[in-house]
C-alpha cells in the first residue's frame, strides 16, 4: 500500500472513529465486467473502477460494494471462486485492487467487497483435495453424502439453478451439495477447519483496507446436519422472487437445506473479527417465505450482522402504495430491532426501471421513496442513469442461468450489460473494443456524459436526493412511525421532536391527497417537491409526486 495511511493501525483508527458509518448508509454496486474498460479487452476491470470513482463518489454515496473479482473459471461469473487471497488477471493485480481502494479512500468513499463463502469453484484447491479421497486432511470440507441404496441423491434438495442439488463424484463414489452450479459446491461449515479459513480469508481482506464486505447467500452457510429432506410448499405459498416460476425450486419450503439456526454463530464470529477493524457487513438474504424474519434475526443487537437486505423490493411487477405498507407492518412485526438494506436493483434482477414499467416520472418518486426509508440503501450501477432492461438475443447470452431456462426467463445477462459513459462513443466509452455483451441503442442515449449536461435528467435528480438524505438524520437513521397508504398515497414520519420529517408520495399519475398527523409542518425540500404545503391536514400532491414536511411547533 502507498502513503495514503501511515500505517494499518491509523487506518483502523479511522474507521472506529465513526463505527456507525453504515446506519443509513447509500452503498453503490459495481459489478467489475461491465463499469470500465481500461485495457481494451472487452472486460472491465480494477482499474476501470479507479478511473471512474469520481462517479460514484458525485452521487454523494458513503461506499461502493464491488462483486467479485477473485481468480475464478468464470462459470457463474467470479461468484465460483478459485482463490479468496488474489484478483482475477482478468480484472488485474492485486497492486490494482490496491491502488483501488486508495482511490476510493482519497475520495472519502468506503469500499466494500464481495465474499462468497457459502461455495467455492470446483477448481479450487480445497475442493481438488477434498475429493479426491475420503481420508485426506480436507475430505470433510464440503458437503459428501453417499448415495441412498438405489443410488438416488441422500435427498430431495434442489439447486437454485435448476436440478438436483447433489452432483455425483466418480472418485469418491459419493454425492456433494452445491446449492447452485454443479461447478459451485457447497462447503461444510460444520468443520471448525473451514469456518477458521474462511475468517481467515476476511482477516487477509481487512488488513488489505477494506472497509466491509457483501456477504454472499448468507442464509445457505449452513445445512441440516442429518440431510433430511425439504418439506414441500403448496401452490398458494409458492413465490419466484429467488428463482423464475418457471423453477421447480420454488416447489419446497428449503427449511433444510438453509436457514439453520447454527448460521447465527458463525456471524457472531465473523463481527467479532469485523469490530476489530471498525468493519461492516451487509448480508444477503434469499429466502422467499421467511426474508424479514431472518434478517430481523442476523442483525437484532451487536454481536451479528450490522444490514441484511432481502428480495422484497427486488422482485414483482410493481410496488404499489398498499404493497409498501403491508411490506412494512411485517417488517415492523418480525424485525423491529433489525436494521434492512433496501434495494430495487442489483446484477441478479431485472432493472427496476423495466421491471415495474416506470415512467422517469416514475423513477424519480420511486427513488426518493427508497432515500427515505429507515436503512441503508443500495443502489445498483447504471440505474441512476434509468438503464431500462437490455434485451439480449438467445446468441449473446453468457449467464448459465438464463441459458439453462430460456425463452421462458432470459436470465440476468439483461442487467449486467457494460456502463454507458459517452454518447458519441464506440461502446458507450465502456470499451474501445467488443464488450463481453453488448451496450443497447437505448442505453447509448442515457449515456453519464449526455446527463451531465441535461439539468433535468435523472442522473441530477438522484445527486439532489442523496444530498437531501445525507444532510437530514432524521432520514439517515432516525425512527419511522407506521407506513400508511390510501390509495395510491404514501406516507410515515422520521425522526422525534422537532426534527420529525413527515415523507408523503404520490405512487401514480393521478392527483391524490394525504391526511396529515397532527401538527405545523414547514415544507422542506423544495428543490424535491416543489414546495407543496400542508393546509388545513391535508397535503394535496402531483402525479408522482413527493413531499416533504418539517415539524414546526406542536398544535
Amino acid at each position: 500500500m502507498d502513503g495514503v495511511h501511515d500505517s494499518l493501525a491509523d487506518l483502523v483508527a479511522g474507521r472506529k472513529s465513526d463505527p456507525d458509518w453504515w446506519r443509513g448508509a447509500v452503498i453503490y454496486q459495481i459489478y467489475p465486467r461491465s463499469f470500465r474498460d481500461s485495457n481494451g479487452d472487452g472486460l472491465g476491470d480494477l482499474a476501470g473502477i479507479a478511473e471512474r470513482l469520481p462517479h460514484a463518489a458525485s452521487l454523494g454515496v458513503d461506499a461502493v460494494w464491488i462483486s467479485p473479482f477473485f481468480p475464478s473459471p468464470m462459470k457463474d461469473f467470479g461468484y465460483d471462486v478459485s482463490d479468496y487471497r488474489g484478483v482475477d488477471p482478468l480484472f488485474g493485480s492485486l497492486g490494482d485492487f490496491d491502488d483501488l481502494l486508495n482511490a476510493a479512500h482519497r475520495l472519502g468513499l468506503k469500499v466494500m467487497i464481495d465474499l462468497v463463502l457459502s461455495h467455492t469453484s470446483d477448481r479450487h484447491p480445497w475442493f481438488g483435495e477434498s475429493r479426491s479421497s475420503g481420508d485426506n486432511a480436507k475430505s470433510d470440507w464440503y458437503v459428501w453424502a453417499d448415495p441412498k441404496p438405489d443410488g438416488t441423491p441422500p435427498n430431495n434438495w434442489l439447486s437454485v439453478f435448476g436440478g438436483p442439488a447433489w452432483q455425483w463424484d466418480a472418485r469418491r463414489r459419493q454425492y456433494y451439495l452445491h446449492n447452485f452450479l454443479a461447478s459451485q459446491p457447497d462447503l461444510n461449515f460444520w468443520n471448525p477447519e473451514v469456518r477458521e479459513a474462511l475468517l481467515g480469508v476476511a482477516r487477509f481482506w481487512l488488513d488489505r483496507g477494506v472497509d466491509g464486505f457483501r456477504l454472499d447467500t448468507v442464509n445457505f452457510y449452513f445445512a441440516d446436519k442429518e440431510l433430511r429432506d425439504n418439506p414441500a410448499l403448496p401452490p398458494e405459498s409458492r413465490d419466484a422472487s429467488i428463482a423464475p416460476a418457471v423453477n421447480p425450486y420454488n416447489h419446497q419450503d428449503h427449511v433444510r437445506s438453509k436457514n439453520q439456526p447454527e448460521n447465527l454463530e458463525f456471524l457472531s464470529e465473523f463481527r467479532a473479527l469485523l469490530d476489530e477493524y471498525g468493519a461492516a457487513m451487509v448480508g444477503e438474504v434469499g429466502d422467499a417465505q421467511r426474508g424479514f424474519e431472518l434478517i430481523g434475526e442476523y442483525t437484532r443487537g451487536n454481536g451479528r450482522m450490522q444490514m441484511c437486505y432481502s428480495f422484497e423490493f427486488l422482485s414483482g411487477d410493481g410496488l404499489p402504495a398498499e404493497k409498501v405498507k403491508r411490506a412494512f407492518e411485517r417488517f415492523d412485526r418480525v424485525a423491529s430491532e433489525g436494521w434492512a438494506c433496501w434495494a430495487y436493483s442489483n446484477h441478479d434482477v431485472v432493472r427496476h426501471a423495466t421491471r415495474w414499467s416506470l415512467s422517469p416520472a416514475a423513477q424519480r418518486s420511486y427513488l426518493t421513496l427508497l432515500m427515505s426509508l429507515r436503512g441503508s440503501v443500495c443502489l445498483y450501477q447504471g440505474e441512476e442513469l434509468g438503464l431500462p432492461e437490455a434485451e439480449l438475443a438467445y446468441e449473446d447470452l453468457k449467464d448459465p442461468y438464463g441459458i439453462e431456462f430460456w425463452p421462458e426467463f432470459k436470465g440476468r445477462d439483461g442487467c449486467r450489460t457494460p456502463m454507458p459513459w459517452a454518447m458519441d462513443a464506440p461502446n458507450a466509452g465502456f470499451s474501445d473494443a467488443r464488450p463481453w455483451l453488448p451496450v443497447p441503442d437505448p442505453h447509448q442515449a442515457l449515456a453519464v456524459d449526455a446527463q451531465e449536461e441535461d439539468p433535468e435528467a435523472l442522473l441530477h435528480h438522484y445527486r439532489r436526493v442523496i444530498r437531501f438524505r445525507g444532510s437530514h438524520a432524521a432520514l439517515r437513521a432516525g425512527a419511522q412511525s407506521a407506513v400508511e397508504s390510501e390509495g395510491d398515497a404514501l406516507w410515515f414520519t422520521r425522526g422525534e421532536g422537532d426534527g420529525r420529517i413527515l415523507c408523503a408520495f404520490n405512487l401514480s399519475d393521478r392527483p391524490c391527497q394525504v391526511r396529515t398527523p397532527p401538527g405545523e409542518w414547514v415544507p422542506i425540500g423544495r428543490e424535491l417537491n416543489g414546495g407543496a404545503a400542508v393546509e388545513n391536514g391535508i397535503l394535496r400532491l402531483g402525479p408522482w409526486q413527493a413531499c416533504f414536511n418539517m415539524i414546526g411547533k406542536p398544535r
